[in-house]
């Protein structure tokens, strides 16, 4: 049953790096496209965390991000192997899981994590972001939707 959860996140993963791959080879550094009045797509550079936290931080962010991701991943399998058979949990880690080895190969591999979905809301404009992030977030959610669901002991 582990090899499901880990399927799932390999499944995001593979769409991450594709996903990023496809916007490498198309956009150049900052270049955006319009979609609609509210989404745009750009390819930005994200050296720190999440909202660029730390982006300006000379350089150790990217270990310090790497470190942290890949202790979260070993705990997420450690999580995964202990709970499997609890569905929305396992699957809220997996997508959490997939994201944050999808980031972590883009901070080793190029020292940044690749972003380009680009929203806007009226005259408030969001951080760029990928699928990881948004696996991450989707996961998080999860978790918090499963907080509620279970039952007191």
């Amino acid at each position: 049953m582990l090899s499901r959860w880990l399927l799932v996140s390999l499944v995001v993963i593979i769409l991450d790096q594709l996903s990023k791959a496809a916007i490498t080879s198309h956009f150049a550094y900052h270049e955006s496209l319009a979609i609609t009045s509210f989404f745009n797509l750009v390819l930005a550079h994200n050296t720190g965390a999440a909202f660029s936290f730390l982006s300006d931080a000379g350089g150790m962010q990217r270990w310090l991000f790497s470190i942290i991701a890949v202790v979260a991943s070993v705990w997420i399998v450690w999580l995964l192997r202990k709970h499997q058979a609890e569905k929305m949990f396992s699957f809220a880690l997996a997508f959490i899981l997939g994201g944050a080895l999808g980031n972590l190969i883009d901070r080793i591999q190029y020292g940044y994590v690749v972003d380009f979905l680009d929203f806007w809301w009226g005259n408030y404009h969001f951080a760029a972001f990928n699928l990881a992030d948004s696996a991450i977030t989707c996961g998080a959610a999860l978790l918090i939707l499963d907080s509620f669901s279970k039952k007191e002991s």
